[in-house]
C-alpha cells in the first residue's frame, strides 16, 4: 500500500488515492477537510526533494504558478513544503488526459485539433505573460473535459522567463518527443520553446505520429536538433495547406523563424477558421508543380533557405512517377512535340538537381578525407575545447550516448535512494573548460538497498524493534487478539513478512499480541467517541456495529448511547446498536405548573418567549375562581433556552414579566431564573383587598361630665370618619366598666383636656 494513502497533509489534506505517476511527482486524489471538496495533490519524488538546487526552483516555481488563473489553465489551491515533503495542491479534473484521447482516435480531424491548439495556446499566452513557460507542453500534461474544454496543467517544472541564470540540470527537465531545439542543446528557452511543442502536438492530432520517434531518447533529442520532419500532407493528404504552414511555422528550429507569441499562431489559426482554403505563403514549393508530391524541396520565402535536408528528400524520389512520365509520352502522337516539351522542362529542372546533390557529396567527402589525412600527419585527431557538461541526474548509459566526445569512466558504485544507473557524482565541475576525449569519472546508483526483513516472532515488541530498527527499517506498532496462541506483548507477525526483502529505509508494520483470542468479550465504554472510532474498536474486537442518528445537544458524529453497557462480557459476533449524534437539537415537551395567590382574582392567560421572542405557547383562560390552587399546562422546543414567562389580565388588559425559567428540552426539566408570582399578580390588579370591620376602640372626642359622681357606664362618643388613605378604619373602644375610681377630665384655658392622676392603676386604652 502505497505509504502516502490515508495521510493527512498539513491537517487538511487527506491523501485518498494514487492517480497519476510521473518523473518528478506522484499526483493523488485528496480531499480537503476544511473547504470539503475533491482536490489533486502533486508530491515531489524523494531523489528531487534531496536536491538542494532543484528544490530551490521547486519552491519559487511553485508560488509563480499559483498566481496563474485562467479558464484553461488548471487552478493551484495550495503549496506546502517542509523537510521531508513538498507539494503542491491543484483542481481536481475529472476527464482524461489528450494523450488517451488521442490514442483512441488515433487521428483527429482539422476542426477537433484547431479547438484544442487554441485553448493550449490561450493557456500558454497568459503564462507567458506572467514570465512563466511551461517547458514541458505534451498531450499527458493537458486534461480534456467531456464537453471538450481543455485545461493544462503540470506547470511543475516551469521556469521563469525573466531568470537569467541557466543551470545544465534544466537539459534533463522536459519530455523529449515534444522538446525544443534549444531546450536539447542545453540552451536557454522562453515562450517559442513551448510554442515549438504546441506545433510537434499539432502535428501528432492530424497525423496520427509523432514528427520523430526512436527507442533511445537521446537520438530523438538529436533528431530535434538536426533532422526535419516529413510534410504532414505527406503522411494525411486530408490536411489543409494553411494547417500544415501553421504547424512546420511553428515547428521551426530557428526560434527566430517561429511564431513570437502563442497570441501570433491564434491569429493564423483563427484567419484559417474563417477561410479553410486559404494559404498564407510562409513556404513555396519548387521542382513538381504536383501539389501532393512527396520529392519537393521547400523553401523559405524570405531566405530561400532549404527547410529539408537533401538526405531527406533523396531517399523520397519515386522512381513510379518518372516512369509514368514515359508512358505519357506515347498517349497520343498528336500530342507528341507538346509531351517532348513537358519531358524535357521535367528532365530540364531533374538533372541540375541531382548534379547539385552530387557536387555536394563530393564536396563533403573531399573535406572529410582532407580531415583524415591532417589528423594522421598530425599523429592524431585534432583536440576541441568544450565546457564540462552537468552529467547528475542522468542515466550513465545515456549519458555515454549523448556525450561521445567524453570518456566517462566509473568511479564508484553504491546503493542509494536514486534509480538504477543514475549518476550522483562527476569529478570535474560543471563549466570546467575541457578537451575532446578527457576522462571524467562519476559516480553511479546501483539503486535501493534491498535488506531481508529478520523474523522476530514471539519477541518481545521492544527488542523486535531495536532487531528491525538495525536493518535500518522504520516500525510501525498496531495490536490485535492473537488467534496462534501468541502472549501478550510479543510479536505475532510483520508486513512484509520474515524472510522477504523490502527496501532499506521502508517501514514495516509489526503486530502484537493484546492476549490470547477466546470467544468472548469485555464491552468497553463507547460513549463520547467519534461513531468511526467505536466502530473500528468494534469491529477490532468481533462485535457486529448496528449504526443509528439521533438528536442531541453533543457535537455530531460523537456517540451519545450504547446498547450494551460497560463491562459487560458478550460473545464475539454479538450486535451492538451505537446511537450518534446527528447534530441536531433533540426536542422535547415540558410539564408546567404555577400556583395562584390565594386572593388571585380575575381572567387571565400565561404567554412563554423564547430569546427571539417567539411564542412557543401559549395556556388557555385561567379563571382564578375556578382554576383551584394551580395552573398546569406544557411547552414544547429543543435543546436547553431560556425562556420568559409573560401573565396578561384579561379585564385589565395589563401586562407583565412573571418570571425568567431555564427549560432543558432533553431532560424535560425547568428551573426558575427568576420569578415573582405575587407581584406579578398585584400588577396587573389580579389580587382581591375585601374591606374588613373595625377592631380597634372608637376615639373619644371631648367628653361632658356633668355629674361628679364617681361613673359607672362612661359616655362614649366618636367623631365623624376621618377621610384617609388608609381603608381600614382606625377605631377607638372604651374599657369594660371596672369597679376602681372612674377617670375625671376636665379642660385646661386652652380647652385641652386634663385629667387628675387616678386613684388606682390607670386604664390603657391602647
Amino acid at each position: 500500500m502505497d505509504k502516502y494513502i490515508g495521510r493527512k497533509l498539513d491537517g487538511r489534506y487527506e491523501i485518498t488515492e494514487l492517480i497519476g505517476v510521473g518523473g518528478m511527482a506522484d499526483v493523488y486524489k485528496a480531499t480537503d477537510m476544511i473547504d470539503n471538496k475533491t482536490v489533486a495533490v502533486k508530491i515531489l519524488k524523494r531523489e528531487y526533494a534531496e536536491n538542494e538546487e532543484f528544490l530551490r526552483r521547486f519552491r519559487n516555481e511553485s508560488k509563480m504558478i499559483a498566481s496563474l488563473s485562467h479558464p484553461n489553465v488548471v487552478k493551484v489551491y495550495d503549496v506546502g513544503f517542509s523537510n521531508k515533503l513538498q507539494f503542491i495542491v491543484m483542481e481536481y479534473i475529472n476527464g482524461i488526459t489528450l494523450k488517451e484521447y488521442i490514442e483512441n482516435e488515433e487521428v483527429l480531424t482539422w476542426q477537433d485539433s484547431v479547438h484544442f491548439v487554441i485553448q493550449v495556446l490561450r493557456a500558454l499566452q497568459h503564462a507567458h505573460d506572467k514570465g512563466i513557460v511551461h517547458r514541458d507542453i505534451k498531450p499527458q500534461n493537458i486534461m480534456m473535459f467531456e464537453d471538450g474544454t481543455i485545461k493544462v496543467m503540470d506547470f511543475g517544472i516551469a521556469k521563469s522567463a525573466r531568470e537569467q541564470a541557466f543551470t545544465a540540470t534544466d537539459q534533463t527537465i522536459g519530455t523529449v518527443h515534444y522538446i525544443s531545439p534549444e531546450q536539447a542543446r542545453g540552451d536557454q528557452t522562453d515562450e517559442k520553446s513551448d510554442i515549438y511543442s504546441v506545433g510537434v502536438m499539432f502535428y501528432e492530432m492530424l497525423t496520427g505520429r509523432k514528427p520523430f520517434d526512436s527507442d533511445k531518447p537521446v537520438t530523438i533529442a538529436v533528431m530535434h536538433m538536426k533532422n526535419m520532419p516529413k510534410r504532414p500532407r505527406a503522411i494525411n493528404p486530408d490536411i489543409p495547406a494553411g494547417l500544415e504552414e501553421i504547424i512546420l511555422r511553428a515547428m521551426e528550429k530557428d526560434p527566430e523563424n517561429r511564431y513570437q507569441t502563442a497570441s501570433d499562431m491564434i491569429k493564423d489559426i483563427e484567419s484559417f477558421k474563417s477561410n479553410p482554403s486559404m494559404v498564407f505563403g510562409y513556404y513555396e514549393e519548387v521542382a513538381d508543380e504536383l501539389e501532393t508530391t512527396t520529392t519537393s524541396e521547400i523553401y523559405l520565402k524570405e531566405e530561400k533557405s532549404p527547410l529539408y535536408e537533401e538526405e531527406n528528400y533523396d531517399d523520397e524520389i519515386d522512381d513510379d512517377e518518372i516512369d509514368d512520365d514515359e508512358t505519357d509520352d506515347d498517349e497520343a502522337d498528336d500530342d507528341e512535340t507538346d509531351d517532348d516539351d513537358e519531358e524535357g522542362e521535367s528532365r530540364s529542372l531533374f538533372i541540375p538537381v541531382m548534379t547539385a546533390v552530387t557536387i555536394a557529396f563530393i564536396v563533403v567527402a573531399v573535406f572529410f578525407i582532407l580531415w583524415l589525412v591532417k589528423g594522421v600527419i598530425n599523429g592524431g585527431p585534432t583536440t576541441s575545447r568544450y565546457e564540462m557538461p552537468n552529467l547528475v541526474g542522468m542515466d550513465y548509459y545515456e549519458a555515454k550516448d549523448a556525450y561521445t566526445y567524453l570518456d566517462i569512466q566509473i568511479n564508484e558504485t553504491e546503493n542509494s535512494t536514486y534509480e538504477k544507473d543514475l549518476i550522483y557524482f562527476q569529478d570535474i565541475a560543471v563549466g570546467d573548460t575541457i578537451s575532446t576525449g578527457q576522462t571524467v569519472y562519476v559516480n553511479v546508483s546501483l539503486g535501493v538497498s534491498m535488506v531481508q526483513v529478520p523474523d522476530v516472532k514471539n519477541y518481545h515488541y521492544d527488542m523486535a524493534k531495536k532487531m528491525l530498527e538495525q536493518e535500518k527499517f522504520v516500525v510501525e506498532q498496531r495490536y490485535e487478539m492473537s488467534s496462534e496462541g501468541v502472549e501478550t506483548s510479543m510479536v505475532i507477525r510483520t508486513e512484509p513478512a520474515a524472510g522477504e526483502e523490502a527496501e532499506a529505509g521502508s517501514t514495516i508494520i509489526m503486530y502484537i499480541s493484546k492476549g490470547i483470542e477466546n470467544n468472548t468479550i469485555t464491552i468497553q465504554n463507547l460513549v463520547g467517541k467519534t461513531i468511526e472510532e467505536a466502530k473500528k474498536l468494534c469491529e477490532f474486537y468481533g462485535l457486529v456495529v448496528i449504526e443509528q442518528e439521533s438528536p442531541s445537544t453533543e457535537d455530531e458524529n460523537i456517540v451519545i448511547a450504547q446498547s450494551i453497557e460497560e463491562n459487560q462480557v458478550v460473545d464475539i459476533g454479538t450486535e451492538i446498536t451505537l446511537t450518534y449524534s446527528n447534530g441536531q437539537d433533540p426536542t422535547g415537551v415540558v410539564p408546567f405548573s404555577l400556583t395562584l395567590p390565594e386572593n388571585a382574582t380575575g381572567r387571565f392567560v400565561l404567554d412563554f418567549l423564547d430569546s427571539n421572542g417567539t411564542t412557543l405557547a401559549s395556556t388557555s383562560t385561567i379563571n382564578a375562581a375556578y382554576s383551584g390552587s394551580s395552573v398546569n399546562t406544557t411547552v414544547e422546543g429543543s435543546g436547553v433556552q431560556q425562556i420568559v414567562v409573560i401573565l396578561s389580565n384579561y379585564a385589565t388588559n395589563k401586562q407583565v414579566k412573571l418570571g425568567v425559567y431555564n427549560f432543558d428540552f432533553t431532560n424535560l426539566t425547568y428551573s426558575a431564573v427568576t420569578e415573582d408570582i405575587q407581584g406579578a399578580f398585584e400588577a396587573v390588579d389580579g389580587i382581591n383587598h375585601p374591606t374588613e370591620a373595625p377592631t380597634d376602640a372608637p376615639v373619644i372626642i371631648n367628653p361632658v361630665i356633668t355629674d361628679p359622681a364617681p361613673m359607672t357606664d362612661p359616655i362614649i362618643q366618636t367623631a365623624p370618619d376621618p377621610i384617609i388613605d388608609n381603608p381600614e378604619p382606625v377605631v377607638t373602644q372604651a374599657p369594660e366598666p371596672s369597679s376602681e375610681e372612674p377617670i375625671v377630665t376636665e379642660t385646661n384655658s386652652n380647652g385641652d383636656l386634663t385629667a387628675e392622676p387616678p386613684a388606682t392603676a390607670p386604664v390603657d386604652f391602647e
